[in-house]
């Protein structure tokens, strides 16, 4: 796929509109309480503004679902965005008002214009391509930056692409692209992949996938009593989806078709139920009381882990290896983490649960790269076509 990139294009004396992806949590207050969804786009912006251009900045904030939620409002970006680029920002409480496109048609270079939140219509995300073309009434560009949402063909991601005659990915979203790239298509082998998470459902396409492409899968999580049923194991109350064993048989048996090794644990941490502060007792997976369910790998697992991620040279991971939130069910993640961190491997990392166990762990500094997008990136794994980084397919 042939995607330009913003370091390949002339912002000089350009409007250029820029889908960011300013989705920040905010408290009762209406505050910030994190800032690096901002934060990620603003190497992006400065590009633009050091080279000559002025900006239409737009974004969703939360699920006002068509309809003006002031608590959803992006004001509260603009106020930190200016602090970011040390500059006044101009703030439209709307998207597509008159008033919106005259203001960015009067934007002169090294000027910033925030557009209120663009899920305040419904034509965002019905794709509206009338909606698009008054989005990008003012632009002569159009920079995607907000790799989350790639996976979703709504306004301003899709259908101004077919509306501003130049566009092109940001430096936010040229790493997501080129990393996973590089991690899947491209990779250094042997390329090993870690999904964990509760349950097969949610990883089907992910794995169906992967057993064309690495060369070994190490699997943990609830997930994991899916296959360890399909292997004839008794499972005691651990998380099992009954439906989906006869899908687990066939993953397996592709992998083995393929010479993949397809690596479940070999024993787990269990509790007579899911909370904090009750006995745990670590056991073989052929020894897992009736009356107790898997909550964690165990240190034996960790141990046949640790030899395959040694030998990686890329290492993909998705989906935690127990319930980490816990304390007493958090080790057997946090362990992997540590693994992947000190590999020689090239490792990238993404999905919400794991990202945030990468955090807890210490490690979010040491892989090579933390994709900031959950469902655009599981897409990915699973082999799809993002609508938003197609569009920009020159």
């Amino acid at each position: 796929m042939a995607v330009k990139f913003i370091d390949d294009i002339d912002v000089s004396g350009k409007t250029v509109f820029v889908r960011a992806d300013f989705n920040v949590p905010l408290d009762d207050s209406g505050s910030i309480t994190n800032d690096n969804r901002i934060k990620a786009t603003i190497p992006t912006l400065k590009h633009i503004l050091d080279n000559g251009g002025a900006i239409i900045a737009a974004s969703h904030l939360g699920r006002p679902k068509g309809k003006r939620v002031p608590e959803m409002s992006l004001a509260p970006v603009a106020k930190r965005l200016g602090e970011l680029l040390g500059k006044e920002i101009q703030f439209v409480d709307d998207c597509i008002s008159d008033e919106a496109i005259e203001k960015g048609k009067a934007l002169k270079p090294g000027e910033v214009l925030l557009l209120e939140n663009l899920r305040f219509y419904g034509e965002e995300t019905k794709n509206d391509e009338a909606f698009a073309r008054k989005l990008g009434a003012a632009a002569d560009v159009f920079i995607s930056d907000a790799f989350a949402v790639s996976h979703r063909a709504h306004a301003s991601v899709e259908a101004i692409t077919r509306v501003v005659p130049v566009c092109a990915a940001g430096f936010l979203m040229k790493k997501e692209i080129q990393n996973f790239e590089n991690a899947m298509n491209d990779p250094r082998r042997p390329l090993v992949a870690v999904v964990g998470g509760a349950k097969v459902s949610g990883k089907l396409e992910v794995l169906e996938n992967l057993v064309q492409k690495v060369d070994a899968v190490l699997i943990g999580g609830g997930m994991a009593f899916t296959f360890l049923k399909a292997q004839g194991k008794e499972v005691g109350k651990s998380l099992v989806e009954e439906d989906l064993i006869g899908t687990a048989k066939t993953v397996l048996q592709k992998a083995a078709d393929k010479g993949i090794k397809f690596v479940l644990p070999n024993d787990c941490v269990v509790a007579a139920e899911l909370k904090g502060g009750i006995p745990t007792q670590t056991v073989s997976i052929d020894a897992i009381p009736a009356d107790s369910m898997g909550l964690d790998i165990g240190p034996q697992s960790v141990e046949a882990f640790a030899g395959i991620i040694s030998d990686a040279r890329t290492i993909v991971w998705n989906g935690p290896m127990g319930v980490f939130e816990v304390d007493e069910f958090s080790k057997g993640t946090f362990e992997v983490a540590d693994l992947i961190a000190k590999s020689d491997a090239m490792s990238v990392v993404g999905g919400g649960d794991s990202v945030s166990a990468l955090k807890q762990s210490g490690n979010q500094d040491k892989v090579t790269f933390v994709s900031t997008a959950g469902g655009a990136f599981m897409e990915l794994m699973e082999g799809k076509t993002l609508p938003g980084i197609a569009a920009l397919d020159s």
